[in-house]
């Protein structure tokens, strides 16, 4: 189980990367964002990042939005922290089994 959570945790680590690539190019001429989805992998249980070049509207300016970038960094940052709280109460959970066999 905690294989899924740190699984997770670095698709969404891909993810925060990527908006953070976009965000620091929200000034750049002609920029085109990436655009990431998290999807299961082949193997249950663990996710990936999938990243693709965003459509290009042909714009001189960057085509970043900010709204989106920002938005989803904040679901990333929840995501992040649930999936951390789950590995802490697995551990604990792992080493009240070990006390109780001990």
């Amino acid at each position: 189980m905690i294989s899924s959570n740190v699984s997770s945790i670095l698709s969404h680590q891909t993810f925060m990367n990527n908006d953070a690539n976009n965000v620091a190019n929200v000034n750049t001429d002609r920029y085109v964002p990436q655009d990431t989805v998290i999807k299961e992998a082949d193997n249950k249980g663990s996710t990936t990042a999938v990243t693709t070049q965003a459509t290009d509207n042909g714009s001189q300016k960057s085509q970043t939005n900010l709204v989106k970038e920002i938005t989803d960094q904040i679901t990333i940052e929840n995501v992040t922290a649930a999936n951390v709280e789950a590995i802490r109460t697995q551990d604990k959970m792992l080493g009240s089994l070990l006390d109780l066999k001990a």
